[in-house]
């Protein structure tokens, strides 16, 4: 059994819950999500990078010295890749850099991340994450209550406007619907903080 202890907002400790061991206590496989991570990252590159080869380079086109009887007569412009002013071999051009993951390959890994997280005790459940206005310092609090002081990543069972723009003020800190966990974010934070809803959520999509 795997039983972790449930906080309200105040860091007060009002419950237990059970997790499912299937989806947060595996053995995290450093592959797998070392894979999920790269296909992240990929797929977010604007992909936009864009140089000049010799052939788009302005200029040079016609041979700079004479053929015969000077040391530099061989050069046919100006805007070669060695020259000063030229343009770049190879030169990067807008692509996209997107691929996708195997639907497998991507259930193991945030399974294997949110695993990680429970192993290391970085895992934070709370009973409810619910404001009822903007209120950036009832997330501080909350968050000081909890021990959660640097990179957290707090994962609601929907989308609270509240909450999110609330916790956008403070430095460090990401919002998350369970539906749209992804391993970088919960592997780049120090404290992964989720409602009990949302933990019931990802059991059953999960499971």
């Amino acid at each position: 059994m795997l039983n972790v202890t449930i906080f309200n907002m105040e860091g007060i400790n009002v419950d237990e819950m059970e997790l499912e061991e299937s989806i947060f206590g595996i053995i995290p496989n450093e592959s797998v999500m070392h894979d999920a991570v790269i296909n992240y990252l990929a797929n977010n590159r604007s992909g936009t990078q864009s140089a000049l080869t010799r052939g788009e380079v302005r200029g040079g086109g016609r041979k700079p010295y004479k053929q015969n009887k000077i040391d530099k007569s061989r050069a046919g412009s100006i805007r070669m890749p060695h020259w000063r002013g030229g343009g770049v071999v190879f030169a990067p051009k807008p692509r996209d850099y997107s691929y996708r993951l195997n639907k497998k390959v991507k259930r193991l890994a945030i399974k294997s991340a949110l695993s990680s997280k429970v192993q290391n005790k970085e895992f934070i459940v709370v009973d409810e994450i619910k404001l009822e206005n903007y209120r950036t310092k009832s997330i501080v609090a909350m968050l000081n209550a909890l021990g959660a002081d640097r990179k957290v990543l707090i994962v609601t069972p929907l989308i609270d406007n509240f909450v999110i723009k609330s916790a956008n003020n403070i430095p460090g800190v990401e919002t998350a619907v369970a539906d749209s966990i992804n391993v970088y974010n919960v592997l780049n934070c120090d404290k992964l903080i989720m409602a009990k809803e949302a933990i019931t959520m990802i059991t059953e999509m999960y499971s």
